[in-house]
């Protein structure tokens, strides 16, 4: 292990780095280092690499678990400014560690950091060896709060890792550290006394104390505008509270403003370090920018109808951007195209994790001319009595550079103006395409956007390359530091990483023939097709639920491997095994034909690797992931659910809200009076309430926190519970996403209901709505549970929105009566409106007319009610009855003011058509509830109506007349109202 940090080291100087020593106090990662979060504010360059160790008094195990320790070992580069080339940097430093990246399966797979707590966060990726995460990369975008210019890449290597990796082992402790010391030897007993520390034996008020006296000191130092001692201090701060936590002594209050206090301490800090730089002169001096590329003056002109080849090269997109960004581009073109006057054929836009490539076919060389007639002023207003020209005509055509005679005449609506008719030449194709290819890339975003070294580009992946070709010619485009080159990247480790393109004709055989699948439909049919083939090989059946976009968009070209893990591990919860493969690794699993999990799963491997080495190397990273999972099972298995219960008191949930016990104890009390209101309560659902979110104390959720529900289940079983309380536990997690499955349970049914309920009216009265696409705390989906929950359980419908709102908020009021206000009644209406729209969106998306759905909106405060009555509508939909009844009550709506009471005396009624109209509404019978049965029993509404319209006059002179007419048409109104939004439906019926 010594040995590869030589390696690191020497590589890394070479390339211009820095090499400073490990910082002298403890710090979580090489990140808090003040060579990394101090040196990567302000304009200076800075390359610099490092070790340092980390100490995570969290991860402490007492040395037990192969793959966790409280103190590991980081190797940490900082390039700034970003070079422009750091991932093949990256890639030559592992070949100086001795890994064969051609053999090897190496992987940039999405994974975006943030410190709320230092005010920083970045985008990049986890770097995958063979499916085991080795390095943190990440463009870092703001530190202390401040955004940062110029962007450092932050490359973070996990040492231990890596050699177990290299030599092989399955324990931390074999790893050779030197020759003939193993890492166990070298550092085992202080892997177990610092754990014995952290966990059982540090003070706890001595460290409070300590807290206390750094954050003190630091303040201190902030006022003397000494940044670097600061530092040093909200270091000792933040470890000293790592300890505090470790040894269960923070409550959530204390974690709050602990952590608000060490975020103002930081942000000082950065800012205060940033003004003493500037105040020094900056003494590493200014990084400089990339140049700005330029256009030429002349375009080169095509002769005959050519395929156009415009290709965006990026480092490696997140697989969801992938598809975003094929549409966006695909939309851009084609916009942009639409609006030339270029000919051309229909656009074709293809993405990989590292190209988004568009071929339009037949586009024209050259624009068709186009006339334009600029009109001028009025031709009485241009010339006098006698036909002079007058000076607004002179002024018209010097305007235009031309003489008054050549200004010719235009009518249009009826007036003549003079006017002059220009010829607008057509551009050529190569001009054209250049200007609309570099709006196309500079107008690229996405959900997460990032700046690298460009001054001016932003996207969610640093953009390296354009090519863009017509035909054979190359196509100039300029963006910001980038110049289209009529060449393209293929994959990094090939014997030519840069190639020529000749052509833009056959470009995705050209690709092909590199091993490059540009189409995403050919990788899929790829996967699926070798993948089935592996599983049937030992008698399986590939389970591609997941993960197989995600898969197929990590890839340039897919290479399907089949691997194998020990049968001892089918012992544990089969959910736990697919959830690891899946959500940890991207595997598919393998099951047999009656759906019971094989030992066997798929890596999809990017490129041309050795087979055996990456089959190997997946195999020991699930090997060590499943070692993780059975120690957790059996840690947590020893636990009585009581213990986990109480492990949720150290776990925040949101600011103002309390813990997750707190929450939770308002999930079982808000479950309890929902039961109420429609008669459910029992005992399973009291005792499932005692247990609610126990799960999320236990080591097997905090590590797969996907797993929350799955768990509870199976702990709730193996601790001697009923099957009742332990189904409902599972279901309260239901539904996770739309489509999954839902509550089969009325007890597992109303925990769901009041663990969204609490979310939705807790976080509306925090004001921490959704905004945009941000929603951290799954609001939507919680909205759209409960919309899917009731409309699945229609014995519940009592249980309305703004009834389970209200109870919703009242919990949380008598919980934080001394620490929070009043949740406002207008935060439950906006949740309960919120939730409505899902509901409204999620009838839309089911392909319902948009006038029904509308009709019944007014209705989904008990969705089941509406889901009811949408059901009824749709089938009266081609009544003609009905559509007389409908539109007969469109036009009482029509005439009535809102503000008329129902309210009218009969005796004031005279003509035969009103006292006519009045009897068929007293023949309604009362308390007539659904719309199939209103429309039934108001039928004989319609010909009454209509004939009241016909032939009395509403608005009559006599006051008290009118007054009746309009409350009689009020009392019709006011009887429909409840059933159904008549207006919506628009003036008919299909």
């Amino acid at each position: 292990m010594q040995d590869a940090l030589l390696a690191l080291t020497r590589y890394w100087t070479e390339r211009g780095c820095v090499v400073v020593q490990p910082y002298n106090t403890e710090v979580g990662a090489g990140t808090l280092n003040p060579a990394t979060v101090l040196r990567v504010l302000g304009p200076e360059p800075w390359r610099v690499s490092y070790v340092e160790p980390s100490v995570r008094p969290d991860d402490a195990r007492y040395g037990e678990n192969p793959n966790r320790l409280q103190t590991h070992t980081q190797f940490q580069v900082i390039l700034k400014p970003d070079p422009g080339d750091p991932q093949e940097l990256y890639l030559g430093s592992l070949e100086a560690l001795g890994i064969d990246v051609r053999a090897h399966d190496v992987r940039f797979v999405e994974d975006n950091w943030a410190s709320p707590a230092l005010g920083a966060w970045g985008l990049g990726w986890e770097v995958w060896l063979d499916g085991l995460e080795i390095t943190q990369f990440t463009y870092f975008q703001q530190a202390g709060g401040m955004s940062l210019d110029p962007v450092s890449v932050e490359i973070t290597y996990g040492i231990e890792r890596i050699m177990m990796a290299l030599q092989g082992v399955d324990h931390f402790k074999d790893i050779a550290y030197a020759p003939g010391i193993s890492y166990g030897e070298a550092f085992g007993q202080a892997e177990y006394e610092m754990s014995r520390y952290y966990l059982d034996d540090a003070d706890v008020e001595a460290n409070k104390r300590l807290f206390e006296e750094y954050a003190a000191e630091a303040r201190r130092m902030l006022d003397a505008r000494l940044p670097v001692p600061a530092h040093n201090y909200v270091l000792k701060c933040s470890h000293t509270f790592n300890v505090l936590d470790a040894r269960g002594a923070i409550s959530t209050t204390e974690r709050a403003r602990a952590f608000g206090r060490m975020r103002g301490l930081a942000r000082e800090v950065a800012q205060l370090w940033a003004a003493r730089r500037e105040e020094l002169g900056h003494p590493l001096g200014l990084a400089q920018a990339p140049a700005p590329a330029s256009l030429p003056a002349t375009f080169a002109e095509v002769a005959d109808a050519s395929t156009l080849l415009f290709e965006i090269g990026t480092e490696e997109l997140p697989p969801a951007e992938v598809t975003r960004t094929v549409q966006a581009v695909r939309q851009a073109v084609a916009d942009k195209l639409g609006a030339t006057r270029l000919a051309h054929g229909a656009v074709e836009v293809h993405g990989t994790p590292r190209r988004v490539v568009v071929l339009v076919p037949d586009v024209a060389p050259h624009e068709p001319n186009a006339e334009k007639t600029v009109r001028g002023p009025r031709v009485s207003a241009a010339f006098d009595a006698d036909g002079n020209p007058t000076k607004a005509a002179q002024g018209f055509a010097r305007g235009q550079g031309v003489d008054v005679a050549a200004l010719g005449r235009v009518t249009e609506n009826g007036v003549e103006h003079v006017a002059l008719v220009r010829t607008d030449p057509g551009r050529g194709a190569v001009e054209v395409l250049s200007g609309l290819l570099g709006e196309v890339v500079a107008e690229l975003r996405a959900e997460k956007n990032m700046k690298w070294n460009d001054p001016k580009l932003s996207f969610t992946r640093p953009i390296r390359w354009l090519l863009a070709l017509l035909g054979t010619t190359p196509v100039p485009v300029a963006v910001s530091s980038l110049a289209a080159e009529p060449k393209t990247r293929v994959h990094r480790t090939a014997a030519t990483p840069v190639v020529e393109v000749p052509t833009a004709d056959g470009y995705l055989e050209f690709l092909a023939g590199h091993g490059i699948d540009a189409s995403a439909e050919r990788r899929r049919a790829a996967i699926v097709a070798r993948a089935e083939e592996l599983a049937a090989s030992v008698g399986g059946v590939v389970d591609f639920e997941g993960v197989l976009d995600e898969v197929t968009n990590l890839v340039e070209r897919p290479t399907p491997i089949l691997g194998s893990f020990d049968e001892r591990y089918l012992e544990l919860p089969a959910q736990i095994l697919t959830t690891v493969m899946r959500k940890h690794q991207r595997y598919l699993p393998v099951r047999a034909r009656d759906g019971s999990l094989l030992p066997h799963f798929v890596a999809v491997a990017n490129g041309e690797v050795d087979a055996d080495l990456v089959r190997a190397g997946n195999e020991a990273v699930l090997r060590a992931r499943y070692e993780d999972a059975a120690f957790f099972w059996r840690a947590d298995l020893r636990t009585p659910l009581e213990d986990m219960k109480a492990g949720l008191e150290k776990l925040t949930f949101a600011d103002k809200l309390g813990s997750m016990a707190d929450r939770a104890a308002r999930i079982a009390a808000l479950a309890r009076r929902l039961a109420e209101e429609v008669g459910a309560a029992d005992d399973t659902l009291a005792r499932a309430g005692e247990l609610a979110k126990f799960d999320l104390g236990s080591q097997m959720v905090i590590e797969l926190s996907s797993l929350a529900g799955v768990m509870a289940r199976e702990y709730a079983e193996r601790a001697g519970e009923t099957p009742e309380v332990a189904r409902a536990l599972y279901e309260m997690e239901l539904p996770r996403s739309a489509g999954d499955a839902l509550p089969s349970s009325t007890p597992g049914a109303l925990l769901s209901l009041a663990d969204r309920f609490d979310l939705l009216a807790g976080l509306f009265g925090i004001g921490a709505n959704p905004t945009g696409s941000s929603d951290p705390f799954g609001l939507r989906r919680a909205a759209l549970g409960a919309v899917s929950v009731l409309r699945a359980f229609p014995d519940l419908k009592g249980i309305t929105l703004t009834k389970a709102l209200a109870l919703a908020a009242q919990a949380v009021e008598e919980q934080r009566r001394d620490e929070s206000p009043t949740i406002p009644a207008a935060a439950l209406d906006a949740a309960r409106e919120f939730a409505v729209r899902r509901y409204e969106q999620q009838l839309l998306d089911a392909g319902h007319d948009h006038r029904f759905v509308n009709a019944v909106l007014p209705l989904a405060d008990a969705p089941a009610v509406a889901d009811t009555t949408l059901a009824e509508l749709t089938a009266l939909a081609g009544d003609p009855d009905f559509a007389a009844l409908v539109a007969a009550l469109q036009r009482v709506r029509r005439i009535v003011p809102a503000d008329t009471v129902g309210e009218y005396d009969p005796q004031v009624l005279a003509e035969p058509a009103e006292v006519a109209l009045h009897k068929a509404l007293a023949d309604v019978p009362a308390g007539v509830t659904g719309l199939a049965a209103f429309a039934a029993a108001a039928t004989g509404l319609t010909g009454p109506v209509n004939t009241f319209f016909d032939e009395v006059l509403v608005m009559a002179e006599d006051a008290d007349v009118r007054r009746a007419r309009l409350g009689l048409l009020a009392a019709i109104r006011d009887l429909a109202a409840p059933v159904l939004d008549w207006q919506a439906l628009g003036a008919a019926l299909g």
